[in-house]
């Protein structure tokens, strides 16, 4: 390696920060280990509802995940006991929950006054006010990340980015020069709100807001992301475009497994017509879509890669299946390791992406497209903008109209029909799939991390 190009990362210690256990997320995961990987001396901090703290390696990074606060134990009769408030919710659940319903909706007025009141006297400050638990991450990680004194903080998602700024200023206090990267996953104005109140949204975009200004330089997901978060935040360069896309070398880990056969977990002939959906389950997703159209596909067959096979929502689904009596072509299968699944995903004959319209499902090339793309399946998406003009140009699936059963079998049945002719995208020469992968993607963060740390020339005398 050419000395000058080494020189910014020797000794050079970067801190990554993220808001879950890390080991669900593939983004972060690879992002560490690649750093580390081109000589970067990376640990990677998680803050998660764990019983103790956590190490492991990643490759050559140092992954510690610290536990968040557990729940403080309710007092005698509040939540345990028959008369507790915990227990009215259990009990107004089991009868359908219409009263709990009603007590929701009666308190949004009130949340609402709450967020006109202190966004009046705090501006985007009132998140101390609207969401005072964002301050358990500080607690936890900022002490640990002026421990690490690192030289470049990575702050992925929005939750970390103040826990970041606030150590960046710590240590340019203490006469330290650290640079701040955000990583900015998802469009925060388009998410759903991770809870049912009106407090989250405000609060959160308030704390984005205060904080994406120390930011050295933004880091996210797609282009059209990049040009909303200019706008949004009037940044004086455009973020550094990363795409959520996979490994594309095999795992170089000595005695690592091969990756699983989906089809014999499955329990499936080589001949038989099998979908697949890899990812998180939840009712904007639009996997009840896809159970809708098996009765009008006989014979094609279903796995459905999950995070928990047993969730609540996922159960819900299999009901839904055998109302319609095609429970048994849908199989429930758990996640494999990141760097198995392109292999495991590749036994299938069609990939199946069925969002529903949501702002943040319209602009991004979403992780599991990626995976289908190398695993050269034929993808079948909704017509969710981004994904949907992607698979058009490239001629690599078909689009149908989200939420509509029927168009979804018949966009199935064209794809099953010829699939040779989808999957021959990905050996043209002019294939996309050398550009979407994590090693390409990893070239753009290393150069920005070593420009960030590269010392200015000194003046000419």
């Amino acid at each position: 390696m050419d000395r000058d190009v080494a020189a910014p990362r020797a000794g050079r210690r970067v801190v990554m920060l993220v808001d879950n256990a890390v080991e669900g997320d593939s983004r972060v995961q690879k992002a560490a280990r690649s750093a580390a990987d081109a000589g970067w001396d990376v640990t990677l901090l998680g803050c998660a509802h764990v019983d103790a703290e956590r190490r492991w390696q990643l490759g050559d990074a140092e992954v510690r995940v610290l536990p968040l606060d557990a729940p403080r134990p309710a007092p005698p009769g509040a939540s345990g006991s028959p008369g507790g408030v915990a227990g009215l919710r259990r009990r107004l659940v089991a009868r359908g929950g219409l009263p709990l319903r009603a007590a929701r909706l009666a308190r949004r007025p009130v949340e609402h006054a709450q967020v006109r009141y202190w966004r009046a006297r705090l501006g985007d400050r009132a998140w101390r006010r609207l969401e005072p638990g964002l301050w358990g991450y500080e607690r936890l990680a900022g002490p640990v990340v002026d421990a690490l004194r690192p030289d470049l903080i990575h702050a992925h998602d929005f939750r970390m980015l103040g826990v970041a700024a606030r150590a960046v200023e710590r240590a340019r206090a203490q006469g330290r020069d650290v640079k701040l990267v955000w990583d900015a996953h998802e469009w925060l104005p388009g998410a759903r709100p991770r809870r049912d109140n009106a407090r989250w949204l405000p609060a959160h975009l308030g704390y984005v807001r205060e904080y994406v200004g120390h930011a050295d330089a933004v880091v996210t997901v797609s282009d059209t992301l990049a040009d909303l978060l200019v706008r949004d935040h009037d940044l004086p360069q455009r973020p550094t475009v990363v795409l959520n896309a996979p490994v594309a070398t095999a795992d170089p880990m000595p005695g690592a497994e091969p990756a699983p056969d989906l089809r014999a977990r499955c329990g499936l002939a080589a001949d038989t017509p099998l979908l697949v959906y890899s990812g998180a389950m939840a009712p904007q997703r639009g996997v009840d879509t896809v159970v809708e159209a098996l009765p009008r596909l006989p014979g094609v067959h279903l796995a459905l890669v999950v995070g928990d096979p047993a969730a609540g929502y996922v159960r819900r689904v299999v009901a839904r299946a055998a109302r319609h009596r095609v429970d048994d072509r849908v199989h429930v299968l758990p996640y494999v390791p990141h760097r198995q699944l392109v292999a495991f995903l590749a036994a299938a004959d069609v990939g199946l992406i069925p969002l529903h319209h949501w702002p943040n499902h319209e602009i991004a090339l979403i992780t599991k497209f990626f995976e289908y793309a190398h695993a050269r399946l034929p993808i079948v998406v909704s017509d969710v903008r981004t994904m949907a003009d992607t698979v058009r140009a490239t001629g690599q699936g078909e689009v149908f109209r989200a939420r509509d059963a029927a168009d979804l079998a018949r966009a199935v049945r064209a794809v099953l029909a010829d699939p040779g002719r989808y999957r021959a995208v990905y050996d043209r020469p002019d294939s996309p799939l050398p550009g979407w992968t994590w090693e390409a993607q990893a070239e753009r963060l290393d150069a920005l991390y070593r420009r960030l740390l590269t010392p200015a020339p000194a003046p000419t005398p």
